[in-house]
């Protein structure tokens, strides 16, 4: 077993290894500038230590872990477009930089690309790879369309936006991992085991990721502090905060979830003081411990040694201490 870092480096090598100048550069240029932002790249490693957790080589696990890498990225391009949003990993997003028709066509063929490193796998092994990726992709889109359908209603529920966020977010992770499974050739039990950890700790992440879009800080977090807020997004905090207000405080929340305005300052600051008056805050916080808590009980059935298992605990609680 290796590192977190060590996977990381692993995998931005094999990135590197991948490049080739080819043309045309505006539609390949976009693609390497988003892939070498970086981030913490959690989903690819997570391929690569499923595979080791599993008994097989990290390196066997390598174009696949790429392609969920490369998949993930091409979401970005898109969901920035939709989202209009101007910064991603505290830098330009593509379609800023270059403008909207290249985030279009260079996310389309990053998810051209995603599909060719399965080629590199044998057939019953890529057949299963394939069938899981394209499950996965089209979930992602699912959840992608709730995700703009909840921008337009008013009656959104808790169970509605949690299904939302497992198939925008949380089904990526789970893949991820239980990729790292197939390539191992491991029991379908342990398999299946894998995908639910990697589920529950998806969730735990988006949760997060709403937390910190309200409170992080703007230094770290590499996004627009308050950019849900700003799009009227119905996330967790939302809706615990309507659900635990008075009826004047669940009013004036939906209100300002109904504007758009040139100037958000003031209103994501009433926004966020009314997520902590009411308690949503907290509720998001201990939700967020819970889906943590749900992943780590899958690891306790897994069919592995006791430190295989102490260091999946370990990814998970290290995510979950994140602030950025």
């Amino acid at each position: 077993m290796h590192t977190i870092s060590q996977y990381q480096e692993f995998l931005a090598d094999y990135l590197q290894s991948q490049y080739e100048t080819k043309e045309p550069r505006n539609l390949y240029e976009p693609i390497h500038y988003i892939l070498d932002l970086g981030g913490k790249r959690m989903r690819p490693v997570l391929t690569l230590m499923s595979a080791e957790i599993f008994g097989a080589d990290y390196k066997n696990a390598l174009p696949a872990a790429l392609a969920v890498e490369v998949f993930h990225n091409f979401s970005l391009v898109h969901d920035d477009i939709m989202d209009d949003a101007p910064l991603r990993r505290g830098n330009e997003t593509v379609h800023e930089k270059w403008n909207i028709n290249t985030g279009i066509l260079s996310g389309d063929a990053m998810l051209i690309l995603a599909y060719q490193y399965f080629e590199q796998y044998e057939p019953v092994i890529f057949r299963d790879l394939a069938k899981l990726f394209s499950k996965t992709a089209l979930e992602v889109c699912e959840g992608q369309q709730w995700d703009v359908d909840f921008e337009e209603r008013t009656d959104v529920t808790l169970e509605e936006y949690l299904k939302m966020i497992q198939y925008k977010t949380a089904v990526l992770v789970a893949a991820a991992m239980k990729m790292g499974a197939i390539i191992a050739e491991t029991s379908a039990e342990n398999a299946n085991l894998i995908y639910d950890f990697g589920l529950n700790l998806g969730l735990a992440f988006q949760l997060q990721d709403d937390y910190l879009d309200a409170f992080g800080n703007p230094e770290t977090f590499g996004k627009q502090v308050g950019g849900d807020i700003i799009e009227n997004k119905k996330t967790y905090l939302y809706l615990k905060a309507v659900a635990f207000s008075a009826e004047k405080e669940a009013q004036e929340l939906r209100d300002l979830f109904a504007v758009q305005l040139e100037d958000n300052t003031d209103k994501i600051e009433r926004v966020k003081e009314l997520f902590n008056a009411s308690g949503a805050s907290k509720a998001t916080q201990d939700a967020i411990q819970d889906y943590t808590f749900k992943a780590f009980q899958m690891l306790d059935q897994l069919n592995v040694s006791a430190d295989k298992k102490a260091m999946l605990k370990a990814f998970g609680e290290n995510l979950m201490g994140r602030k950025v």
